[in-house]
Parts: C-alpha cells; sequence; structure tokens
C-alpha cells in the first residue's frame, strides 16, 4: 500500500501543508496560521491524516536554516520529536519552507507548486 507523501512549509505568515497520494493526486492543501497553538498540533495532524486514510505518512518540514523559523513552536515541536512512529515519518528537508509564492489564486488556499515539486523530488525517491 502506498503511503500518503505530506509537505509541510513554515513561513512568515503561514504554514502551508500538502498532502498527495502519489505525485499526482493532490488530497489536502492547506494554509495555516504561521505557528500552531498546541504543542503537539503537528504530531495531531500527521496522525489524524495517516488515520482518516488507512495509510502511513512520509512528511517533510521544509524550513531553511533560519534563526527566526527556529524560535517558533512548530521548529520547537519539530526537533522534540523527529522520527518514525506506527502512523508517519518526519524528516527536516532545507527547500521552499522561505521563498514566497509566485502566484495566489482568489478564492483558494494559494500557490503550492513548490511543495508539490519537494514532495515528488524528496519524499518519492
Amino acid at each position: 500500500m502506498e503511503s500518503i507523501w505530506m509537505g509541510i512549509a513554515p513561513g512568515a505568515m503561514a504554514t502551508r501543508v500538502l498532502a498527495m497520494s502519489g505525485a499526482s493526486e493532490t488530497i489536502l492543501k492547506a494554509r495555516l496560521s504561521k505557528e500552531p497553538v498546541h504543542p503537539r498540533a503537528l504530531w495531531t495532524l500527521l496522525e489524524a491524516v495517516a488515520l482518516w486514510q488507512g495509510r502511513k505518512v512520509r512528511a517533510a518540514l521544509a524550513a531553511d536554516d533560519d534563526p527566526s523559523w527556529s524560535d517558533s513552536s512548530l521548529c520547537r515541536e519539530a526537533l522534540s520529536g523527529f522520527g518514525e512512529s506506527p502512523l508517519y515519518t518526519l524528516d527536516w528537508v532545507p527547500g521552499c519552507a522561505h521563498r514566497r509564492p509566485r502566484r495566489i489564486r482568489l478564492g483558494g488556499v494559494g500557490e503550492f507548486r513548490d511543495l508539490e515539486k519537494l514532495l515528488v523530488e524528496e519524499i518519492a525517491r
């Protein structure tokens, strides 16, 4: 059974989340607040998607080595528990976290091509 691929990209204004089933089917696309309020929000999100879809989640936290990012609660939460669980794996990947999306579509949650590319190139290998 194929796993779910998930990219999480924290940014200055929001955290973008993209989950895909394979290289072409988007199953979840979200723009969340910059930082989670609850200390287990990241782990709960990964577990929830795995339980909902009935498949393990392979996730990548796409974040550059930026001091402002490392002070965030998302970073502290992620660094406190990188690794594997029966429901997910989470890896830090240097990447698209601080790149500004090229275009934002009205009525949507914005552009996610950079995260989609990251998932196909990093998670699928």
